[in-house]
């Protein structure tokens, strides 16, 4: 189940353990992916708008030609949430 709690010191570096392309920073999980060129970047950023869109969840994004910054925080909570990890967690099944 997905929720708005905050994560605690374990949780976060238990996420971080698992998934090392992720930062973080104050309460924003923070990751930049590098692509093949902006066409591959877009696809990327188009599925990770599904995601983001099916969790009512929505990170920022900055997109640089080949490479995407993303930033994740729930502001609702003003922490870093479960909903956050979660979302990370999709991201990342992108990638592999």
């Amino acid at each position: 189940m997905v929720t708005t709690e905050r994560l605690s010191a374990a949780e976060r570096a238990g996420f971080l353990a698992a998934h090392p392309g992720w930062s973080i920073t104050d309460e924003t999980l923070e990751r930049t992916v590098e692509f093949a060129d902006f066409a591959e970047a877009m696809g990327f950023v188009n599925r990770v708008a599904l995601a983001a869109q099916a969790l009512d969840h929505h990170p920022d994004l900055d997109i640089r030609w080949n490479r995407v910054t993303l930033r994740l925080t729930t502001h609702s909570a003003a922490a870093l949430t479960g909903l956050d990890r979660t979302l990370a967690e999709m991201i990342d099944s992108f990638l592999d």
